[in-house]
């Protein structure tokens, strides 16, 4: 029983195989997929996932760090209309960028603060990225986490950080926050030893499994478009590090990921019904 809570399933990079890369999804024991947005027009695509594959697909929509150079004013109001669509369980891919010039700094912290607001406002978790920039991301989530209400829902599961490889401190305070840590194919590689440290360190309730594809394909096939069926590679080699099986790795990662993403409040998804 897995899941996969990141992947880019709207990319034009399945553009001629969609339905085939899903249905091995499927065949490889996922229960359900998370399909955040980009940006606007990502967002859009993957909420028509949602339509086509009614409680399998489930997005977010946000704007990536790395778009919000090319943010128009107005779009708040549309990506809170948006956040409003059945399928939608989370708001991201959003964060912090300081590894790739995209957008300044500055750009980046407004409209993440922005995006952060509009979370505790729809009482929706977040998907975060951080590259480079933990040093101001991580306060952030913390006094924005903090300044929750003590009766939000999202008080004690407030979001992931995704393909996490922040410093052991900082996953003590995030994890001390209530915040998964999405765990992809970078923890296969052979030489990602720092990572596999990292990732034993982690408490087995905090992790969650995701491909991020079409990147960071796992080994053995690493180099290739990666995809959800690989999920399986990741829960191998996590469960390892746990002294877990495969498959208790992927029923306990897959239950906190219904509990993150509150996917029982929809009405027509049941875990139980799908195991």
């Amino acid at each position: 029983m897995f899941a996969d809570t990141h992947c880019h399933l709207d990319f034009d990079a399945y553009d001629a195989d969609r339905p085939e890369v899903i249905a091995r999804a499927r065949q490889a024991g996922l229960k359900f997929i998370i399909n955040p947005g980009v940006d606007l027009p990502s967002a859009s695509a993957v909420l028509k996932l949602t339509e086509d594959y009614k409680d399998y697909i489930f997005a977010a929509v946000g704007i990536h760090p790395n778009y919000t150079a090319e943010c128009a004013s107005d779009i708040l109001p549309l990506l809170r209309n948006m956040a409003a669509a059945p399928g939608v369980v989370a708001i991201g891919e959003i964060g912090l960028d300081y590894y790739r010039d995209y957008s300044p700094p500055a750009q980046q912290r407004r409209y993440f603060l922005w995006q952060l607001e509009l979370a505790a406002s729809l009482e929706l978790p977040v998907i975060i990225h951080d590259r480079d920039a933990s040093h101001d991301l991580v306060p952030i989530l913390r006094d924005w986490r903090e300044s929750l209400p003590p009766d939000s829902p999202i008080k004690t599961r407030p979001g992931v950080m995704h393909a996490f490889s922040g410093s052991p401190e900082d996953a003590q305070t995030l994890s001390e926050l209530g915040f998964c840590f999405g765990i992809g194919g970078p923890v296969t590689y052979q030489n990602a030893w720092e990572r596999r440290e990292l990732v034993a360190q982690l408490p087995c309730k905090s992790i969650i499994l995701e491909t991020d594809a079409p990147f960071l394909t796992p080994h053995p096939f690493r180099g290739k478009r990666n995809e959800p069926a690989y999920i399986p590679l990741i829960a191998e080699k996590i469960a390892a590090l746990h002294s877990l099986s495969p498959i208790e790795l992927g029923r306990i990662s897959t239950g906190n990921a219904v509990a993150l993403f509150n996917l029982n409040s929809k009405p027509g998804f049941r875990l139980e019904q799908q195991a």
